[in-house]
């Protein structure tokens, strides 16, 4: 720690070396001196044209660039594809300067066309850019950008890269919610404020080590003072109707952005389950199978609430503060299923029937503030940031099961109750430095996160008896766990190479106490994640790229809680307090052509990773999910990639991907064997956007999606495929929106999970709501051209939370 403190004294001393920026000033117009709204104006360095800022006229042709270091400089605007002579300016104080004159006539103002720009894929030594501004895929939503996002899979509404769960950031802020709630937060954000979006399979080493791919979206910068609001809402007729509303508002003064928004997603939901059980002896035959139907129905209502406050000092230092809370009140579950038992020739035996009745409450709280100091050298900056989270989980569950003989007789009865709850506390500390040193750059930073977390499950009010459910499972369960860590990249550039290579070391302490079974598990170990990023581009058509990772994949804190959750008394999942972080090894080798075709081959090691392994227990006739630790995974595979206009109204976007996975695990029910689950698989995704109208106003969407297999644990899955059609249309000049999709048309989206292999058989299939017509307006107040400082809290302390 005593290194730590001298890191940050220095930072903390270099605060008082403070530089002199300046502003300039000006407008567009075109030759005959009427004013060009909305032109896009460039900053250059002199010596090589290379981008420095960026802005935009407002309505009247003004714009401004803030914050620009003494040199020489060259400034340009353009309208849809026309420039003014660049300007050459040396800047030494602030600049006033007359007109930039755009070659247009009057009646190109007056007749532009406005269509969509293509959008375009960029290979950067450490990820790949997918810029969609202004472009016909930005003109749905966040997610159906995500989506359709090169190399991004959409599994289970689930967004993964290389069969890895990907996490969404926004302007580098995370998105701390679950799949769903991602979704459900991305579709209600609009695609027109997207600028482009980032894909790190690799992330380099300022980002924790902890978790896989990153996907960041980066949002159009705000420009102009003022205040612009929005409403929007959504109606979807699936099974059950489904509602959504929510509201943003934002206020921008030349110091002060301020953020609010808020929305409420009341839904009710069925979801069917079917399972299947053939229970083996020790002869390998079958002697009991049993056929499981559940029906549920899940009742929530999410409210969702951001405030996000930056503040501008001076030119040199800014705060940022950042608000959110979920609560998820009154949640509510029902579940009723059916069972029949039936021996080896299929003949009745006996049934039962069970009804699960759940309710929660949980309440998630995260503030978030950052200290940001730009230093005397130009480029040079140092940030501070300091977070906190609350979260609160409460849950009761009633049980109760009646049993049949075959010929529908009474057996017996059980049943029960339980009480829980999780309080987990987070708090972290960072602090980074970046700077840049010639023609590289530095970056250097560190980290303390501390989390603590109390659990407890409460079994009672039993009726009848049973073997595998008592009283003792009752427990209290406490985790503290403490994080220390630093980090260093270098990035250099040359005419046509570029490279990064970071290290990041992590010092892990971790104590895991079961109260009532007086069992403690500790972690204390160190580990360093090198990255290497190295990126060749021989000329403008042709790049290729290399890059490695090692990561580190942390338990969540709900799975190394020992609880069981009961389906019925022979269905359950169970968590296990021994898991231990896994390390993954990543390689990637990239081929791009005409930014246009893309070839991708990867491998990755993921160690003993942590999986979901469900086994059936034949003597005890119970089916267990368990979190375990393999004992061996990898995976590596080829992606090919095709993203162009096939004609200017129609932009084409293909990507396929030929993959192998495996696991290797202990078959914890077959004897301990040990056991190497593995497919051959291939994924295909195809859209197709459509500008429909001369404007652009209205556009169209129609793609299909196949994935023949994967591997979920010890389950591997069968095929899928989903057609899905949207339209959306603008109204007012893009003041209000309404958009129509429709998913699933072919109703083929539905897979079976199948574990088949030594003693163990059985499936599961999940039918949930996702053949819908969803119907969604937006409106937009104010001065909706604005763009917003919306951002999400990036911690990955969070993201283990796990959320429902």
């Amino acid at each position: 720690m005593r290194i730590a403190c001298i890191f940050l004294l220095v930072f903390l001393t270099s605060l008082n070396l403070v530089a002199q920026t300046y502003q300039i000033k000006g407008k567009v117009v075109n030759r005959e001196n009427q004013i060009i709204p909305y032109a896009n104006i460039l900053l250059l360095q002199a010596s090589d044209s290379t981008f420095v800022k960026g802005t935009s006229a407002d309505d009247n042709g003004l714009f401004a660039i803030t914050e620009v270091e003494p040199n020489l400089y060259l400034l340009q605007a353009s309208y849809v594809g026309i420039g003014s002579e660049p300007r050459a300016l040396d800047i030494t104080k602030d600049v006033s300067l007359g007109a930039l004159i755009i070659p247009l006539e009057t009646n190109d103002l007056e007749e532009v066309v406005v269509t969509a720009k293509r959008p375009t894929l960029k290979r950067l030594a450490d990820r790949l850019v997918f810029s969609v501004e202004n472009t016909v895929v930005s003109q749905g939503t966040s997610w159906d950008i995500l989506r359709n996002t090169p190399g991004v899979i959409v599994n289970q509404e689930e967004l993964q890269i290389r069969g890895q769960s990907a996490t969404v950031y926004l302007n580098d802020r995370k998105v701390q919610l679950s799949g769903q709630e991602v979704k459900s937060l991305l579709e209600g954000l609009s695609g027109t404020t997207i600028k482009s979006v980032e894909v790190i399979a690799n992330p380099p080493a300022r980002y924790e080590a902890d978790g896989g791919p990153i996907l960041n979206i980066v949002t159009a910068k705000n420009i102009i003072p003022g205040y612009k609001g929005s409403a929007n809402a959504s109606y979807t007729q699936a099974v059950f109707p489904k509602y959504n509303f929510g509201t943003s508002h934002y206020y921008k003064t030349d110091k002060l952005n301020l953020f609010a928004n808020y929305s409420i997603s009341p839904k009710k939901e069925i979801k069917k389950t079917d399972k299947g059980i053939n229970f083996i002896d020790n002869t390998n035959s079958i002697f009991s199978r049993w056929d499981t139907k559940y029906n549920q129905i899940i009742r929530t209502q999410a409210h969702s609430a951001n405030l996000i406050l930056d503040y501008d000092f001076n030119d040199q230092n800014s705060i940022n503060l950042t608000s959110n809370m979920t609560l998820n009140p009154g949640q509510e579950s029902e579940t009723f299923l059916t069972n029949e038992i039936r021996d080896s020739q299929r003949v009745l035996d006996s049934t039962f029937t069970t009804q699960n009745n759940t309710g929660a409450d949980n309440t998630n709280l995260a503030l978030d503030l950052t200290y940001v100091h730009k230093l005397k050298k130009p480029g040079a900056r140092l940030s501070l940031n300091g977070h906190y989270t609350y979260y609160d989980a409460e849950a009761e569950q009633n049980l109760s099961s009646i049993y049949f003989d075959d010929n529908g007789s009474f057996i017996r009865n059980f049943g029960f109750d339980t009480g829980s709850q999780q309080d987990i506390q987070i708090y972290t500390g960072q602090a980074d430095y970046s700077s840049p040193i010639g023609n590289a750059s530095i970056e250097a930073g560190l980290k303390v996160s501390s989390i603590s977390s109390e659990s407890s499950v409460d079994f009672f009010n039993f009726i009848g008896t049973d073997d595998e459910v008592n009283a003792s499972l009752s427990d209290d369960y406490v985790y503290d766990e403490n994080v220390y860590a630093a980090y260093f990249s270098l990035v250099k550039n040359w005419e046509k190479w570029s490279m990064k290579v970071g290290l990041r070391g992590e010092l892990t302490k971790a104590e895991g106490t079961s109260l009532t079974l007086n069992q403690v598990n500790t972690q204390d170990f160190f580990e360093p994640f090198p990255s290497l990023y190295v990126l060749y581009s021989p000329s403008d058509n042709h790049s290729f790229a290399f890059d490695y990772g090692r990561n580190v994949n942390r338990p969540k804190y709900n799975d190394l809680n020992p609880f069981r959750y009961f389906f019925n008394e022979n269905d359950f999942e169970e968590g296990n307090p021994g898991l231990f972080p896994s390390f993954a090894n990543n390689f990637n080798l990239n081929y791009t052509l005409n930014s246009e075709f893309f070839f991708d081959i990867y491998y990755r090691d993921n160690g003993k990773n942590i999986a979901d392994l469900v086994f059936q227990n034949n003597n005890s006739q119970t089916l267990v999910e368990l979190k375990q630790n393999v004992l061996g995974s990898k995976s590596y595979g080829l992606d090919f990639t095709v993203s162009k206009n096939v004609f200017p109204f129609w932009f084409l976007y293909a990507y396929t991907s030929l993959f192998h996975e495996e696991e290797t695990f202990l078959a914890v029910e077959s004897n301990n064997q040990e056991f190497t689950n593995e497919v051959d698989g291939v994924y295909s995704y195809l859209a197709n956007y459509l500008t429909l109208s001369k404007d652009g106003t209205f556009t169209g969407e129609l793609t299909m999606t196949y994935l023949s297999k994967f591997l979920f644990g010890s389950y591997v899955s069968g095929e899928q495929l989903n057609l899905t059609l949207g339209l959306r249309k603008s109204f007012f000049n893009n003041r209000a929106t309404i958009s129509v999709a429709a998913e699933d048309l072919l109703e083929r989206n539905i897979t079976t999970y199948t574990s088949r292999y030594l003693n163990q058989d059985n499936f599961y299939r999940i039918r949930l709501e996702q053949q819908f017509i969803r119907v969604g307006i937006t409106y937009n107040f104010g001065n909706f051209r604005l763009q917003d400082n919306q951002r999400e809290i990036d911690k990955k302390e969070r993201e283990r939370l796990e959320l429902e």
